[in-house]
């Protein structure tokens, strides 16, 4: 038993690598603190960092911030992926929507939403408009890349196998096509999770008066890196959680790729 013991708790360390990881990084993290090796106003220590969390819930800020800014992000995510999702299929398996719109929208690709700001000022204004569409494209452009690719990777044999069987095409399409491509678009799903938050802070770094991307600008003219610390902690929070939601979402919609 005692010689088994060292094994069992490596395999306990590896099924809770997320919290055995997050409390390295405190560990570093407090030791650098401790021993002054950067300045506070560079490098908060925890503590500061949590205090910062209190201040900012206590007096209401934050609770505002984040309700925006997830408004903001489901809202663009979802407008982004509809819209990816629906383009993709089209591209995917009709030539003509294919030679029309994918070299296009593979141009935009390189885009980045912060480039895209001053333009959606212009078009939408400084309201919620112009925070929607920068979200939105990114997260649509995402999509479509891995519903496109999804659609146009289905392998043959199914393709074969249905009609063999005098599948109809549009019977062809939703039982053969989209269940093959599924894993391929659920991933430009999960990719486009990560891109909404990416592209909310750009969204709300200009032109906002709220949101963490705003509070963040704010923390930065007052040099309050605590704050700063806290608000991207709390972004990324968001992000991974959003991220296991849609993961756990997929495997069941696509058990058939499970193991």
């Amino acid at each position: 038993m005692m010689a088994q013991s060292p094994h069992f708790f490596w395999r306990i360390a590896r099924q809770s690598g997320a919290v055995v990881s997050i409390l390295f990084v405190l560990l570093i993290w407090t030791l650098f603190s401790a021993l002054n090796i950067m300045p506070q106003a560079i490098l908060p220590s925890p503590a500061s960092v949590w205090s910062a969390t209190v201040e900012m819930a206590e007096n209401g800020t934050l609770g505002r911030d984040l309700t925006v800014s997830l408004s903001r992000a489901t809202i663009g995510f979802s407008i982004g992926t509809s819209l990816g999702v629906l383009v993709g299929l089209l591209t995917g398996r009709m030539a003509l929507m294919q030679v029309l719109l994918a070299p296009a929208l593979t141009l935009l690709r390189p885009i980045p939403a912060i480039a895209l700001v001053p333009l959606a000022i212009v078009w939408f204004g400084i309201g919620e408009g112009s925070k929607y569409f920068v979200i939105s494209y990114t997260v649509f452009l995402t999509v479509w890349f891995n519903t496109h690719h999804g659609m146009q990777y289905v392998p043959d044999i199914y393709l074969r196998a249905s009609r063999s069987l005098g599948v109809s095409r549009a019977r062809e399409f939703l039982t053969v096509i989209i269940p093959a491509a599924a894993p391929y678009i659920l991933a430009g799903i999960r990719l486009g999770v990560a891109l909404a938050f990416l592209s909310l802070v750009a969204a709300e770094l200009s032109g906002a008066s709220s949101g963490i991307g705003y509070r963040l600008q704010e923390a930065r003219q007052y040099i309050r890196t605590d704050r700063m610390f806290s608000l991207l902690i709390i972004l990324g929070i968001l992000g991974a959680v959003a991220d296991v939601i849609v993961q756990r979402i997929g495997q069941r919609l696509v058990h058939w790729q499970q193991g």
